[in-house]
């Protein structure tokens, strides 16, 4: 569907601060966005920040009488082709399932005739919250898409399952609704995409590895598939669900993910965000290494593993981009420069990783290029997915 119309009725809620991405990422893909702003979504954002990302007004009242002589509710919910409630509070959800209609956002939910798409924000006891429970059942009962919510820390310091999906996992949601906005920047491009470590055993029960969650390799995922990209994604040992669209070869060992970034070729784009492992030992024990009492430590000789990033740039199917990763403790932008020069890629990422970053939910990261080095501020590491690869498609633009 070319240039779809989404109404957006944002509710009241800290995470209503991501519904500003939104409106960015749908405008950007070529959609057309009218905004409804509650009563408790104008306590987080304005109506000005939204009229002027979407170019249209934002509505806050049923009591707009130049636009109700004739029924401007009821044209605003048949106008368009999807109605997304992002946030949707536990409040909305509650009205949504019991036909309440007492403001403009509720009476729209109640007149409209289009499918209708809920992503829900919340604190995880509300969510978690029986009623709650309820009224998502209903709601789906009636044909309501509810988005399950994120799982992580909250505002208000709890951690679990509430917290809102990040804009381009809510793009390709409504991408899955088969509202889909003009083709992405990536469309018709293969990205390959390396995320998480990878376990090298020293016998069945030890392994040597680097720190990593794989959450930035699999926000890049989710970002590349809601540009329109085909995407693959060979993932070492970690716990997270496969984004929406994405192809994902799970590898353990540093071999084992040469041989499947060599299997998914070719690709327009290789993003090489996972934290390979240098090293392995030479000969793995088939039974557990047992200590003797002695003290002795059992020698373990270590052989280099393959360097997947050096071997990609060398190859004779290398992609047009190749952008690799570089997690530092310190002379962050220098290290990321001779790793760039070294390994033969287009773009190194790099982070200092000497806080939280490793499993936290925030990046700050350095691109550097031959023709200079672009420093993003701190961010969620969804946004930080969004910005690189809108950089990605404007390089192969």
């Amino acid at each position: 569907m070319v240039h779809p119309k989404i109404l957006l009725i944002v509710g009241g809620g800290i995470a209503a601060y991501k519904s500003c991405e939104l409106v960015r990422l749908i405008r950007k893909a070529g959609g057309e966005v009218t905004c409804v702003l509650t009563e408790g979504g104008a306590k987080f954002v304005t109506a000005m920040t939204l009229a002027a990302l979407s170019e249209n007004p934002v509505h806050t009242t049923l009591w707009d009488l130049k636009n109700e002589v004739e029924m401007g509710h009821i044209q605003l919910s048949r106008q368009a082709d999807l109605v997304v409630v992002c946030p949707a509070t536990a409040d909305l959800l509650a009205k949504m399932a019991a036909g309440i209609a007492d403001d403009l956002a509720t009476t729209l939910l109640l007149a409209t005739d289009k499918p209708v798409l809920a992503v829900p924000a919340m604190n995880v006891r509300m969510w978690q919250h029986a009623a709650t429970r309820r009224n998502v059942a209903t709601l789906r009962a009636s044909e309501v898409t509810v988005l399950d919510p994120d799982e992580g820390a909250m505002a208000c310091g709890e951690y679990g399952p509430g917290r809102l999906p990040e804009p381009p996992a809510i793009m390709t949601a409504i991408a899955r609704m088969g509202i889909q906005p003009a083709p992405g920047p990536l469309t018709g491009r293969h990205v390959l995409i390396t995320a998480g470590p990878t376990h090298e055993a020293i016998d069945p029960v030890r392994y040597i590895a680097n720190r990593s969650s794989g959450k930035q390799g699999f926000a890049i995922a989710q970002a590349a598939a809601a540009a329109g990209a085909r995407v693959t994604l060979v993932a070492g040992p970690v716990i997270l669900s496969t984004p929406a669209g994405v192809t994902r070869i799970d590898v353990e060992s540093a071999r084992e993910m040469a041989s499947a970034v060599e299997a998914a070729l070719p690709a327009d784009i290789a993003v090489m965000v996972a934290a390979v492992a240098d090293w392995r030992v030479a000969g793995t024990a088939d039974h557990k290494i047992k200590k003797d009492g002695s003290g002795a430590v059992p020698p373990l000789q270590l052989v280099e593993n393959p360097d997947i990033l050096a071997e990609l740039c060398r190859s004779s199917r290398r992609p047009s981009l190749v952008v690799g990763f570089a997690a530092e403790t310190e002379q962050v932008v220098a290290h990321a420069q001779a790793k760039l020069a070294r390994k033969g890629a287009d773009w190194i990422v790099a982070n200092d990783v000497s806080g939280d970053v490793m499993g936290g939910e925030a990046n700050t990261v350095h691109i550097v290029t031959p023709a200079g080095v672009e420093s993003l501020n701190e961010m969620p590491k969804a946004l930080v997915a969004a910005a690189l690869v809108e950089r990605m498609a404007d390089a192969l633009a």
